[in-house]
């Protein structure tokens, strides 16, 4: 049987239409991985657990304190990324902020164990993640750095999110039961572990 050739990564182009779907998909899925998180009154990490923060302190809508906190990231992305991914990733999260608060209108968990809730969020909305930053996207605030960090300097872009979410889960510390911060780094872990291991440039990530 032949081996099979690899593909030149400067050869691999995604069509608009792969385009569109990929995103969508990410975008889905870390939307049902924030609501999991938000039903069980966990944080997440990054600048979406950063909205938590701010929301639960100002009590407000994550889905707005979220849109509104990455508008300074998207004049950074427009010089270091380009329009491309800039547009992509206003999009996603557009699409987070407006599906945070709609698909809880149809969709209702009975019951959900902290630990496993943790679990699947950080591989849902980590496998989101991986769709989003694959076709060229991301969802803006700390995304954006990371992903600019790992393609300027070689860090992998899951470690930077971790370290973030690490000064982020401790600030919670001071806001949340310690309970709730523990499940929260669970998931936390979960998700940058994901990122970090699967999100590389020497493999299937096209330019």
């Amino acid at each position: 049987m032949p081996t099979p050739v690899p593909v030149p990564q400067s050869t691999i182009k995604h069509t608009a239409l792969e385009d569109a779907q990929g995103l969508a998909t990410g975008a889905i899925m870390c939307t049902m991985g924030v609501v999991l998180l938000t039903h069980l009154g966990l944080i997440t990490g990054q600048t979406a657990g950063l909205a938590v923060v701010i929301a639960y302190l100002m009590d407000r809508s994550f889905g707005l304190v979220f849109f509104v906190i990455n508008i300074p990231f998207y004049l950074f992305a427009i010089k270091a990324m380009g329009w491309e991914f800039t547009l992509k990733s206003l999009g996603c999260v557009a699409a987070l902020s407006i599906g945070t608060e709609l698909v809880p209108l149809g969709f209702a968990i009975e019951r959900l164990d902290p630990a496993l809730g943790a679990v699947m969020f950080g591989v849902v909305t980590g496998i989101g993640l991986l769709a989003i930053f694959r076709h060229k996207g991301s969802l803006g605030g700390l995304g954006v750095l990371a992903i600019w960090i790992q393609d300027r300097f070689g860090i992998r872009a899951g470690y930077i999110q971790l370290g973030f979410d690490a000064l982020l889960f401790t600030v919670a510390a001071f806001l949340f039961p310690l309970s709730v911060v523990m499940y929260s780094l669970l998931g936390a872990v979960v998700l940058n572990g994901l990122i970090a291991f699967n999100h590389r440039r020497d493999w299937y990530i096209p330019r």
